[in-house]
């Protein structure tokens, strides 16, 4: 059968007659789908795991209606349950044939080895589907803290969100995190509380944990039927229709269920709670928007029933789209129960691209506008850069311009992404999300426009707005879309190759992975020559050491973890130097004076505040103050005793006498050096990470997590009640937290979980930081 499509194929580029739609055709075999994609182009045979079930069908709208689109994103704490409602929405959506599971290691979004052997999402991946004549464009986000720029940078190109919880646990720490982002991002929610068949699972704890941690106002469209164990089925508020799911045959695939309208015959309290909550629904609904308060207080004061349907789904929307409460919606993903209402909702209630507002869209008018705001790196095509576009039109062969690069670029093709298999398609229209190939520069946060001709007239339509007759620099920097905000690595380690034959391969292979994910740093140690990895948590550097292994075939050695400490100064102190040197014909000779001061009560950065006394900003030109900045900024990356970044301090040039032949090089170079000077003089304090951990426990082992705890150098903040377990609330040096994975499950014989992110930096006590000095210097 293989050999027979292969030649099918390949005389369909002879013969343009079988280069027709019906040629395009899904073959099932027993184990596996092979799609058979054949474009004037190329012809060639895709094998799928988990491909789009109608690929024709997908292919006939390449650009829906904008108002038909849906670009959404899932997500949650770990474990909450986002891949396996990704993988019940494409299912419903018949884009796969079969469900799969997290623990068998066969969802369409954890495509990745490293994803399906550990059961957790590390990438985040992009479906898109189709459901009642929209499109969705979904993306999979992970949970885990050292992935979080998965998810931030994800948030940046989507309308709305899916918040997924696990009803038994409610609120939890990532949880917090990734709300937060989307508050960051104005991005509309629907909070969808998963794993209802859970033991101890709570739809009241649930909610009121939302209402309480999350500080906003939980629309309750629906209730349970049941829970836990009983847990059989869901009540629409607004309809008052029950949804119940009854298993017809051993595959319970949740495509059968029963609805009809709820009477009072059927369970006098359960039509009960379902009529107080359609009540308690409508006020709240009337009391967040003007226009349902008067058709409420108009029409159908007298009698609440009588409120149409129709009118209520539409308030609900409003106040959705205008962030001033959230949709609460229930289910079990994995008992396949709830799914297919919660596909409804995202329709419904979530914002289509041309409902969100963008300033900046006013002064590219018709031309393209568009984000790279994720690469992936493919062995064949080279690096596949996901794009939204807010404006204007993409087609492949088509030069684009990258404002942040300032350099033009060629889009080869366009893919539609689903998950790690794609479909070629002939262009991409506002509102969309895509996959390019062809684009070498771009990376991460990067502004994409047809021309730098549209650049230059955007800037012109910017300045004018500003009130300014002619156009700036600024103009043009205020027409970059908001990149990517990438936390500072917590830990780091040295990496080497096998043999010095490899590092040329090493490096290539540490360049590809750094554009795929920013929060990666890689640099190299100024004294030993030594390549250092810089990652966000143990997780994150294990992850990419396995990738160079597999995807690279390089066996590289990892050196010992260690922490990412900082440096700052404890007193002001002032410095002097002069640099006087000859070069060929040429004096170069500078004498600069700083004064240094440690920052207080402010947000710690790594970025000096630099400032000029009266006499210096008189004399210097302006193309010398950025050799001066860069002298003084460069000097902070490395400080005085350890080599680790300086933070949080304030830095005014006092005096500075530049002889007029002297390079910009050689002024850097003095102030950096007069920097490092006043930084020794005004005594340098190391700073720890200070981790916040959360440890859910079960009473029993609570009084070991504890203690153990205790011996790490933690202060516990507080413990909570979550259902039956304690949930202890600490900040803890990281230096202190090494292994701790293993440590825990041991004492808790496994029961217990925790998450950890960073939460500041603080200063060691002399005692330790002198024994952290003898450790570097290797006198212990």
């Amino acid at each position: 059968m293989l050999r027979i499509m292969r030649k099918l194929a390949v005389n369909a580029l002879k013969s343009p007659s079988l280069c027709s739609e019906p040629f395009k055709r899904v073959y099932f075999q027993k184990t596996k789908m092979r799609v058979l994609s054949v474009t004037q182009h190329n012809c060639s045979l895709r094998n799928y795991s988990s491909p789009p079930g109608d690929v024709k069908s997908l292919r006939s709208v390449i650009n829906p209606h904008l108002s038909r689109i849906r670009n959404i994103g899932i997500m949650a704490h770990i474990d909450a349950g986002k891949t396996t409602t990704t993988e019940r929405m494409l299912y419903y959506s018949g884009y796969i044939r079969t469900l799969g599971d997290v623990d068998d290691g066969d969802t369409v979004t954890d495509f990745m080895v490293q994803e399906r052997e550990r059961g957790i999402t590390i990438q985040s991946a992009a479906v898109t589907f189709d459901w009642k004549d929209y499109r969705i464009n979904l993306i999979d986000t992970p949970g885990h803290v050292d992935f979080t720029v998965e998810v931030e940078r994800c948030l940046r190109v989507l309308d709305g969100a899916v918040a997924v919880f696990d009803a038994s646990a409610g609120v939890e720490a990532q949880t917090l995190t990734v709300w937060r982002q989307a508050d960051k991002h104005q991005i509309p929610r629907i909070c969808f509380l998963n794993k209802m068949d859970k033991n101890r699972a709570s739809f009241t704890y649930a909610v009121e944990s939302i209402k309480q941690k999350l500080k906003t106002k939980p629309l309750l469209l629906q209730l349970p039927i049941g829970e836990a164990k009983t847990f059989r089925g869901l009540v629409d508020v607004v309809t008052k229709e029950q949804i119940v799911w009854k298993p017809t045959s051993d595959l319970d695939d949740g495509k059968n269920f029963e609805q009809k309208l709820l009477l009072e015959a059927d369970d006098p309290n359960l039509f009960q709670e379902v009529q107080d909550a359609r009540n308690t629904l409508i006020e709240q609904v009337a009391d967040l928007d003007d226009q349902f308060a008067e058709l409420v207080l108009g029409e159908y004061s007298e009698n609440f029933d009588l409120i149409p349907a129709d009118k209520l789904w539409s308030a609900i929307r409003r106040v959705t789209l205008a962030q001033k409460a959230v949709p609460v919606l229930c289910g079990s993903a994995l008992k396949n129960k709830g799914v297919q209402p919660l596909l409804d909702a995202i329709t419904m209630y979530l914002p289509a691209p041309n409902e969100r507002s963008y300033e900046f869209l006013q002064w590219y008018k018709d031309d393209l506008c568009a984000l790279a705001f994720k690469v992936l790196h493919d062995k064949c095509r080279g690096p596949l850069v996901f794009v939204r576009v807010y404006s204007g039109s993409l087609k492949p062969q088509s030069a684009v311009y990258n404002i942040n690069k300032s350099c033009t670029e060629r889009i080869s093709r366009l893919l539609l992404p689903f998950a790690d298999q794609q479909i070629e398609i002939p262009s991409l229209m506002p509102g969309n999300i895509a996959l390019t190939v062809g684009l070498k520069q771009s990376a991460t946060g990067d502004t994409i426009v047809s021309s730098k001709a549209s650049a230059v007239a955007a800037a012109r339509r910017a300045g004018r707005d500003a009130g300014r007759e002619k156009w700036s620099t600024s103009d043009v920097e205020s027409l970059l879309l908001a990149g990517v905000e990438i936390p500072d690595p917590v830990f780091f380690c040295t990496i080497e190759p096998p043999s010095m034959a490899r590092q040329q391969d090493l490096d290539n292979a540490l360049s590809c992975l750094q554009r795929e994910d920013p929060s990666l740093k890689v640099k190299l140690d100024p004294d030993t020559g030594q390549t250092i990895l810089c990652g966000m948590g143990e997780l994150h550097i294990e992850i990419i050491h396995d990738r160079i292994r597999r995807e690279y075939g390089i066996e590289t050695y990892l050196g010992p973890l260690q922490v990412a400490y900082r440096e700052t100064i404890l007193n002001a102190a002032q410095a002097t130097d002069t640099l006087d040197k000859t070069v060929g014909d040429k004096r170069h000779l500078v004498t600069a004076e700083l004064e240094v001061r440690p920052r207080l009560g402010e947000r710690a950065t790594t970025k000096p505040i630099i400032e000029y006394a009266a006499s210096v900003t008189e004399a210097l030109p302006k193309e010398l103050q950025g050799a001066v900045e860069n002298g003084i900024t460069n000097s902070c990356i490395q400080g005085p005793l350890l080599g680790f970044p300086v933070q949080d301090i304030d830095v005014t040039v006092q005096s500075l006498m530049v002889h007029p032949d002297t390079s910009h090089t050689m002024v850097s170079a003095c102030l950096s050096r007069c920097m490092q000077k006043a930084l020794k003089k005004g005594g340098i304090q190391i700073l720890e990470p200070l981790m916040k951990l959360e440890i859910t426990v079960s009473e029993d082992h609570l009084s070991a997590a504890l203690a153990d705890l205790a011996q790490r150098r933690g202060s516990i903040q507080e413990i909570q009640s979550r259902q039956d377990n304690r949930v202890v609330v600490a900040a803890v040096p990281l230096a202190e937290m090494m292994g701790y994975s293993t440590v825990l499950r041991s004492l808790t014989s496994g029961s217990a979980t925790f998450t950890l992110e960073l939460a500041s930096y603080q200063a060691l006590n002399s005692q330790e930081q002198s024994a952290l000095l003898q450790r570097r210097m290797g006198l212990v």
